[in-house]
């Protein structure tokens, strides 16, 4: 069962593929707003097994968004319904057809090691803000098992300093609950293990999208400082999604 199941979500994968891309170049062409990305990502992870339940109010435009981070289908979820695109690090640019579809998303490639490129990286991030209205990070800058928060890394919210003229900041919490484990890509499991064992589950999931309180970067003195108020605002719901547990 788990051979049919991952074939028939994979099925369902390609056929959204093919009738999106020609779609997202004919509207390319046109230089029409493109639906088409945020078309593919929302019913790749309704494939996945996502059900994904909307908490909050999510900013349409000139928006960072700052979130948590679990597994690849977080991209699929958020990406699906909030039309973000996405920070990601260089070599997944170079997977085969998955640094394609990131590319269709607009997503901005970094690299971790390149410190004299930062200048460079810091300039297509703000050419993204200004061709998508939204840009999602995951500062933590790998996945949990959603059972805690990790230190935030700072430097990519260097183009928050200063933050290009209305653009808010707003921390998303994603809350997998009971199905954290079961989704979540930790340790060293590869990417296509974790591929198969999402894809060959029984069962959907629920998530549960929680759109923070934004804030005004301008407010704050440091990129530092912004990735400090975006973890206290995410871990108080981690942490009563715990049980209380103090997130450190």
């Amino acid at each position: 069962m788990g051979y049919l199941r991952f074939s028939l979500r994979i099925v369902l994968l390609f056929t959204a593929l093919f009738l999106c891309v020609p779609f997202y170049y004919i509207w390319r062409l046109l230089r029409l707003p493109n639906p088409w990305p945020r078309t593919f990502l929302k019913i790749a992870a309704f494939a996945c097994g996502a059900r994904v339940r909307i908490k909050g109010t999510p900013i349409r435009r000139d928006v960072f968004f700052i979130s948590n981070h679990l597994s690849w289908v977080d991209i699929a979820i958020l990406g699906g319904h909030s039309g973000t695109a996405f920070v990601s690090k260089e070599e997944i640019g170079n997977w085969p057809i998955i640094g394609w579809l990131c590319r269709l998303n607009d997503t901005v490639f970094v690299s971790r090691s390149d410190r004299m490129g930062i200048a460079q990286q810091i300039n297509q991030l703000r050419d993204a803000l200004e061709e998508t209205w939204a840009i999602t990070i995951f500062p933590e800058g790998t996945t949990t098992d959603g059972s805690m928060l990790l230190p935030f890394k700072a430097p990519l919210l260097k183009v928050l300093e200063p933050p290009p003229p209305g653009i808010l900041v707003q921390p998303i919490f994603l809350d997998y609950g009971e199905y954290a484990h079961e989704v979540s890509w930790t340790g060293e499991e590869s990417a296509p293990s974790n591929a198969w064992r999402l894809l060959t589950r029984r069962r959907s999931f629920l998530v549960e999208v929680n759109f923070l309180e934004p804030f005004d970067p301008d407010h704050y003195s440091s990129r530092k400082d912004i990735a400090a108020e975006a973890r206290r605002r995410i871990a108080e719901p981690l942490s009563a999604s715990l049980g209380g547990k103090p997130i450190v």
